[in-house]
């Protein structure tokens, strides 16, 4: 009997809320990540495709600017009880795409939820200020306005959470209007958002999706009605939106690579530091911009704690991804399980000390997925490139020193300042380590220090390009504009006089 073929699903674009079949010739595969099976294909839209969601956006954007903010916020509140509703349902979509264990993906979920509730919260963080009396009769007030259309060019490892939780919320909510490049790997997660986000009553052209490759892309970097550029993904990339789009007088977020570090100081409690690094490490299969891919280990502690991170990492369960039991699950695709693979063989032909090798898993009945099992690097030096950049898999590098000034300095040498963390029971070190780290998210005792919605997620250095980072007030002031207006109101003698105004009466004290 012939094994019955499996659908694979024609997914479309959407301009003005109507989901389009393109006219593309050219589309791009989107695998289950577990069983490497191909379950959809996304369009490679045409220049002309994106131009149309930009033009869409531009054309709604006078309407939606003018609804009272509260109106606006209401369409968030009615897309925020949809998402508790399919939660479920949206996490197995994002577990199925990306890789990440059912846990991981409603994580996901989660974040979108509290992007939402950030968003409600507008009419109260997107104030501006006010002064009377600043001069003599004068008084000066602050609006935040919105700029236009903004574009948002999504990443594979967070394609639901990144998107609609970070850039639409706040980008919606304050009035402008937006157009997501969703990643080609992975679009049905946001697919699927944006169907709940129409059913919330999102008028059309609000929200446009497209997916393409780079060179259709480029228009969102250069179309003169985009008035910003919301980017996540690779630092030689991220440079590149920066530098065009900056170029052709667009604000940019870039929000690139990391390589994070985290100190272990021999005064820690180790088999406590290990268990709260080893999701950090292999958590999402290490495609997390807040992995901790890297670990500085005083050497008086280092075996002691590599031995509870490799009887950690043995004991992850590994699997199918939409497994319930599953802990740790595939990497996105088979080109990046070559890649994560080929960077463990460069850090054995650089001469760090393989620990624990996940080459060559093998998931019984997934054969066929992207597997790559926890992998550990001891004696990582600086001139090697496996500690140095940025991997984006299940692998831990172990860096020692002798101690915490050494560690301090290594960590600040590292051309990447998104995240760091350090465990001790110092309160002396920690308190150093939070003023004297280079990163821009800190964690004391903490694997995984990424901020909640109402505080920015702030890398620095070559893990971000641009001047007001995503979340809290950083993302209401990347989303708007500010305007001051001084006003004066004259009295019934102050009109007949024929004085005339100079710009020094308005400074008059």
């Amino acid at each position: 009997m012939a094994e019955a073929v499996k659908e694979v699903k024609t997914l479309n674009y959407c301009v003005d809320n109507q989901w389009c079949e393109s006219t593309t010739d050219k589309y791009m595969d989107v695998t289950d990540s577990s069983t490497g099976e191909v379950f959809a294909q996304a369009p490679c839209c045409t220049a002309g495709e994106v131009e149309a969601a930009i033009l869409s956006a531009h054309k709604a954007f006078g309407s939606w600017s003018a609804l009272p903010l509260q109106k606006r916020t209401q369409v968030l509140f009615k897309w925020k009880a949809l998402l508790e509703q399919h939660a479920d349902e949206l996490a197995y979509i994002c577990s199925r795409e990306v890789g990440k264990n059912l846990d991981e993906a409603m994580g996901e979920i989660v974040k979108i939820i509290e992007g939402c509730e950030v968003g409600v919260a507008a009419p109260m963080i997107a104030k501006g200020e006010s002064l009377m009396n600043v001069s003599a009769g004068h008084d000066t007030v602050t609006y935040r306005e919105p700029l236009g259309v903004f574009a948002g060019i999504a990443p594979f490892n967070f394609p639901a959470m990144i998107p609609w939780g970070w850039m639409i919320p706040l980008a919606i909510v304050t009035g402008n209007t937006f157009v997501l490049k969703a990643a080609s790997l992975v679009p049905t997660s946001s697919v699927r958002l944006f169907e709940l986000l129409q059913e919330a009553g999102l008028p059309k052209g609000v929200v446009n999706v497209v997916t393409c490759s780079r060179t259709e892309a480029e228009l969102l970097m250069t179309h003169p009605l985009v008035r910003g550029v919301s980017f996540v993904g690779s630092t030689s990339v991220g440079k590149h939106v920066y530098s065009v789009a900056a170029a052709h007088g667009k604000r940019v977020q870039a929000q690139t690579e990391a390589k994070n570090h985290g100190l272990v100081l021999e005064d820690a409690s180790l088999e406590r530091a290990a268990a709260g690094i080893i999701n950090s490490t292999f958590g999402c299969a290490g495609m997390r911009c807040m992995a901790l891919p890297v670990c500085v280990v005083q050497d008086s502690v280092a075996d002691e704690f590599i031995a509870h991170m490799k009887r950690f990492a043995q004991q992850r369960v590994v699997g199918c991804s939409y497994d319930p039991k599953t802990e740790l699950g595939p990497v996105v695709s088979g080109e990046h399980q070559a890649f994560v693979k080929s960077w463990i063989d460069k850090g054995v032909e650089e001469g760090a000390d393989l620990v624990l090798d996940g080459r060559n898993l093998v998931v019984p009945g997934y054969e066929k997925g992207f597997y790559v099992g926890p992998t550990i690097f001891d004696n990582v030096t600086e001139d090697m490139t496996v500690g140095r950049d940025e991997i984006f898999g299940p692998v831990l590098a172990i860096k020692r020193v002798a101690d915490f000034e050494e560690g301090i300095t290594l960590m600040n040498s590292s051309r990447f300042a998104n995240g760091s963390c350090i465990f001790t029971e110092s309160g002396y070190y920690a308190r150093e380590f939070a003023r004297r780290t280079h990163a821009g998210m800190v964690g004391i005792n903490v694997g995984i220090p990424v901020p909640v919605s109402f505080f920015p997620f702030a890398g620095h250095k070559d893990s971000f390009f641009g001047e007001s980072h995503v979340f809290g007030l950083d993302g209401i002031r990347f989303f708007t504009e500010t305007k001051c207006v001084t006003s004066r109101w004259f009295t019934e003698a102050d009109k007949k006089q024929k004085k005339v105004d100079t710009w020094e009466g308005t400074v008059n004290r």
